[in-house]
């Protein structure tokens, strides 16, 4: 018997060659030899065993709660591309750099310049060239920014290869941008190669050289002293230390009662309401400029070009609004939450009454836990000018609409208006009692016997008089 006739018979491989193709009847010789060969043990199938109803076991509450953590992630982040709307790819291309031979040596730059009437969001450009430098002081809490120009300002910003530090992460792309009358010119330094820093910082030293002042976001914590790092390791001569204003800070002390944190893409959205359209991820930016060094197309990074733009862009816009209306000391319409934190600014650089027309202005717009808390604020600054009742009136007026948490604070500030101020000792006596969660037990124990004394001691002093 031939080997195709054997195959078609064990695999069902016809004469033809193909598969499943029906066997011809083969010779009785062949069938004979067939028959003769011994027979192929086929196994048993395997049998299955009965099945038995388990016990469904429960989940453990920590993979519901990462499950349910994940879903919310997919959600928020559906929320975020269907509010972006559809992100357009940037066509294949070279990155829009030129080159430039400087006396510094040869640098690769990106550059655009802004009209004056340019804005961000809702803030225009220019209105960062109106601030006022003793106010941008007292904003900062920093004396020392009262004297500078503003209008020779320095905004900065960088992107980086990652957050690695010390000598592990380079800035590859230095975005600059300062003002030339009121328009707005953006200046962004990019490193086309590894190694070839020095004449970028070179070009960087002298813009500073020619500023009065650095305007960062997270700028003292990361940007400047990365950069101070790269001049050392590229034996260039860093520049002259400059003041240095991080709207980083002046954001958290004003906007803290909104809640939401304080990154840049929140205040951009929130405050200014200026929404990025496919802007890049952060966390992507290294990675893209390493496949740039790779060989890929360079408009991989026309994103990250934009995205850093932005920024710098967000830091005169942020500053000028700040400026302003700081300067307007509680305008009609404003945020109650933001007006609280701006009270709470000018009180700490000691600009009182700046501080009472916030809180006052504050709580006229919240009857809730923020107007509680400026009314509050302007109990304090109204008895510093010695304004005892209006003080008693504003904590009274807060105690109707306080929190929880709140509210026994308040019964302590009214007790010791009563007792030193208004030298009401029942009153002192009754708000007392109830300010426990506010003062230490021992403390509060002390000051209601003390009450109790004085109130004793003044009913015996009265009986003796009225025996009499």
């Amino acid at each position: 018997m031939d080997l195709k006739r054997k195959l078609s018979r064990l695999g069902g491989i016809g004469p033809g060659g193909k598969p499943g193709a029906k066997p011809s009847p083969a010779p009785q010789a062949a069938e004979a030899e067939v028959s003769a060969a011994p027979p192929v043990e086929v196994p048993p199938a395997p049998v299955e065993a009965p099945a038995t109803a388990e016990p469904r076991k429960e989940l453990d509450p920590r993979i519901v709660a990462l499950r349910r953590m994940l879903g919310d992630w997919a959600e928020r982040q559906g929320a975020a591309v269907a509010r972006r709307g559809p992100s357009t790819a940037p066509r294949p291309g070279p990155l829009p750099v030129e080159s430039r031979t400087t006396p510094h040596g040869l640098i690769h730059v990106s550059e655009r310049l802004l009209p004056p009437d340019h804005s961000h969001g809702n803030a225009p450009l220019a209105e960062a060239l109106d601030v006022e430098s003793p106010l941008v002081a007292s904003l900062a809490l920093q004396p020392g920014l009262a004297g500078v120009d503003f209008q020779r300002m320095l905004f900065l910003d960088t992107e980086t290869t990652g957050l690695a530090g010390g000598t592990g992460t380079v800035p590859f792309l230095v975005g600059l941008a300062w003002f030339e009358g009121r328009s707005l010119r953006v200046h962004q330094l990019f490193l086309n190669k590894l190694g070839e820093e020095a004449p970028m910082l070179r070009a960087l030293a002298a813009r500073m050289a020619e500023s009065s002042c650095l305007v960062t976001f997270n700028g003292k914590s990361f940007d400047w002293p990365l950069l101070r790092t790269r001049f050392v390791l590229n034996r260039v001569k860093p520049p002259a230390e400059l003041p240095h204003l991080d709207l980083l800070h002046c954001a958290r002390r004003v906007f803290k009662y909104r809640g939401s944190g304080t990154r840049l893409v929140h205040l951009e959205e929130q405050v200014l309401g200026y929404h990025r359209v496919g802007d890049v991820d952060g966390s992507l930016i290294p990675d893209l400029y390493f496949r740039f060094l790779r060989g890929a197309d360079g408009s991989a990074l026309t994103p990250v070009l934009e995205h850093n733009a932005n920024d710098l862009l967000l830091l005169a816009a942020l500053l000028g609004m700040l400026g302003r209306r700081f300067r307007a000391s509680g305008a009609e319409g404003e945020d109650p939450r933001d007006l609280l934190g701006f009270a709470g600014v000018a009180l700490r650089a000691r600009d009182y009454e700046r501080a009472h027309a916030f809180a006052r202005a504050a709580a006229a717009g919240d009857t809730g836990a923020v107007g509680a808390e400026a009314l509050a604020m302007a109990s304090r600054l109204s008895r510093r000018v010695g304004d005892d009742r209006t003080a008693v009136a504003n904590l009274q007026r807060a105690l109707a609409s306080a929190r929880a948490d709140q509210v026994a604070p308040l019964h302590l500030s009214l007790a010791k208006l009563y007792e030193h101020g208004l030298k009401d000792l029942p009153r002192a006596l009754h708000h007392a009692r109830l300010a426990a969660p506010a003062e230490s037990s021992d403390a509060l124990r002390r000051r209601v016997e003390r009450l109790e004394r004085k109130l004793s001691r003044g009913s015996r002093e009265y009986a003796l008089d009225f025996g009499k």
